[in-house]
């Protein structure tokens, strides 16, 4: 068809990585914004760093899953 749509071997393959990369990119303007500065709870911050950890993670397994072939 086209060399865009020829080079992956799945269809969404370009969007489970463009749906990763977005997830890392939010988590990583989400510290940025340091939330934990809102808030007075030493406990609170914890949970939203842990948050943002696991939302990490789940958008790097995205786009690895989404290249493995």
């Amino acid at each position: 068809m086209n060399e865009f749509t020829d080079r992956f071997t799945d269809r969404f393959e370009p969007l489970g990585v463009t749906l990763g990369a977005f997830l890392v990119v939010v988590a990583l303007g989400t510290i940025a914004g340091m939330p934990w500065t809102t808030n007075g709870s030493v406990l609170v911050s914890a949970i939203q760093l842990l948050g943002i950890a696991g939302m990490i993670a789940i958008g790097v397994g995205l786009a690895w899953l989404a290249r493995l072939e």
